[in-house]
């Protein structure tokens, strides 16, 4: 089912009037845009056997933003109109000055779709989408008696945009998002654990509330919970470490993706910066930023500035080939932008940001990379993390992982840190196996205030000489 079209031009603003303010707002600039946006959202929280949350917003505005050199004036209002915009104009002029830029040309423009226009939250009603969280209540406790709590969400939400440029061109584009989110916890002689697991993407909300879909997050939420409920403390020391395919992957987002933006670069604040041409990874290792696959919860048909987005290698075979740019960083370093101008609403200027970052797989056979691990920690699931930028440094917490000696899989532990740099842990990757997998599509990236959604994904991998932070001795 679909909602009438967002079109702001048709009752709420007259495009040509529009058209002139932004070029007001824009003269002698070297860039600009406004940006309008509608989002509509849908939150359904089941916890303990009742519904705890349901909440729908709506928001709907404008920014307008002028660009001349490294600076950028924004503003921002709730209300789509001219008046509102009018007086946005003046304050974005701040930023021009007396001008002399020249405005670049506009994106090109892409009649390509990588997801519906149908609105997830009106595909089922209501009552519908609580049958099936109490559905998932139950099938949870009839999975194992041990269950004590069981937490499950649906959420949807629909972002309608408009992008005008200076030149008069327009582009559109709207994106659907779901997820499914499953946490149960297990008791047993007093120990309680818990595991979750979830998925989503672009994509209707008829696929993830179709119970072979529902069924197989409970299952697996109640699998980690259990394997948790048997965990040994993890030890601690220096030592290799295998990461599974996959979520693992937040990772590399986190301590190499976000050091490969193009802000961060040019700003020279990364621990990449003038590496450009030379090796920082291992051979063998690819690293892509990829917008364009269909469906996934990372891409985008446009970015927030009305660039189509790309296919972007940004390590090959090892060596740094590429940068994440928006329209004003690589027209400052002297390059195009690849699609990555995003922004968390109206009420944000856009910046580079990653949309689906993974690393291709090798031809190593997992259980053979497991196999080789003389005395280390096999890493399969990961939580929160926390990177330095400038560095690379980066401690990443495990929900599921396992001590590996002599390559027989052992106990799995609990409390498990992972402590490195991403520069070294990609120049001392081992092994690369065959089974590049993506995330489920759960993933949010934060940055300077700002949040998206994004995918992840990478093969097993073994990295030499991680620091493993643990309760036991190694």
């Amino acid at each position: 089912m679909t909602t009438e079209k967002f079109n702001p031009f048709h009752d709420q603003l007259d495009e040509a009037a529009a058209l002139g303010r932004l070029r007001e707002a824009t003269a002698g600039a070297d860039d600009g845009e406004l940006f309008l946006e509608r989002r509509r959202s849908e939150v359904l929280a089941f916890d303990d056997g009742n519904l705890k949350t349901a909440s729908f917003d709506a928001s709907e505005g404008f920014g307008l933003r002028a660009v001349r050199g490294e600076a950028s004036g924004y503003a921002h209002a709730t209300e789509i109109s001219e008046s509102a915009l009018r007086r946005a104009v003046g304050t974005v002029r701040l930023a021009v000055g007396d001008g002399g830029g020249t405005m670049a040309p506009g994106p090109r423009q892409t009649n390509r779709r990588l997801y519906g226009d149908d609105d997830p939250m009106q595909e089922h009603a209501f009552a519908v989408k609580v049958d099936i969280l109490r559905e998932i209540d139950a099938f949870a406790r009839d999975l194992d008696s041990r269950v004590v709590q069981v937490s499950a969400s649906l959420a949807a939400s629909l972002q309608e945009i408009c992008i005008l440029r200076p030149d008069g061109s327009l582009a559109e584009d709207i994106r659907p998002m779901t997820r499914l989110n499953v946490s149960v916890i297990i008791e047993e002689n007093g120990r309680r654990e818990s595991g979750s697991a979830g998925r989503g993407g672009r994509s209707p909300l008829s696929g993830l509330i179709d119970p072979a879909n529902w069924q197989a997050s409970v299952r697996e939420a109640i699998r980690i919970a259990r394997v948790n409920l048997n965990a040994v403390p993890a030890p601690a020391g220096l030592m290799d470490v295998v990461l599974g395919p996959g979520w693992p992957g937040i990772l590399l987002h986190e301590a190499v993706g976000h050091g490969l933006e193009g802000d961060f670069n040019r700003k020279k604040s990364s621990a990449f910066s003038g590496l450009m041409g030379q090796r920082v990874a291992s051979r063998g290792v690819t690293v892509l930023d990829d917008g364009t696959i269909p469906d996934r919860r990372g891409s985008i048909t446009v970015d927030d500035e009305g660039t189509p987005s790309s296919k972007t290698v940004l390590i090959e075979d090892g060596v740094l080939v590429g940068y994440m740019q928006d329209r004003q960083n690589a027209r400052l370093m002297g390059g195009e932008s690849t699609g990555n101008g995003r922004r968390e609403s109206y009420a944000h200027r856009p910046m580079p940001r990653m949309t689906n970052t993974y690393m291709l797989g090798g031809d190593a056979d997992p259980s053979e990379i497991v196999g080789d691990l003389k005395d280390g920690i096999w890493a399969v699931g990961f939580g929160g993390g926390q990177v330095d930028i400038t560095n690379g440094k980066f401690v990443f917490s495990c929900t599921e992982a396992y001590h590996v000696k002599d390559g027989k899989v052992g106990a799995a532990v609990k409390g498990a840190t992972l402590i490195g740099d991403g520069p070294t842990a990609m120049q001392t990757i081992r092994a690369i196996g065959n089974d590049m997998t993506l995330d489920p599509g759960i993933g949010n990236c934060g940055k300077a205030g700002q949040w998206v959604p994004v995918g992840v994904g990478q093969p097993t991998l073994m990295i030499g000489g991680l620091t493993v932070g643990g309760s036991a001795s190694a």
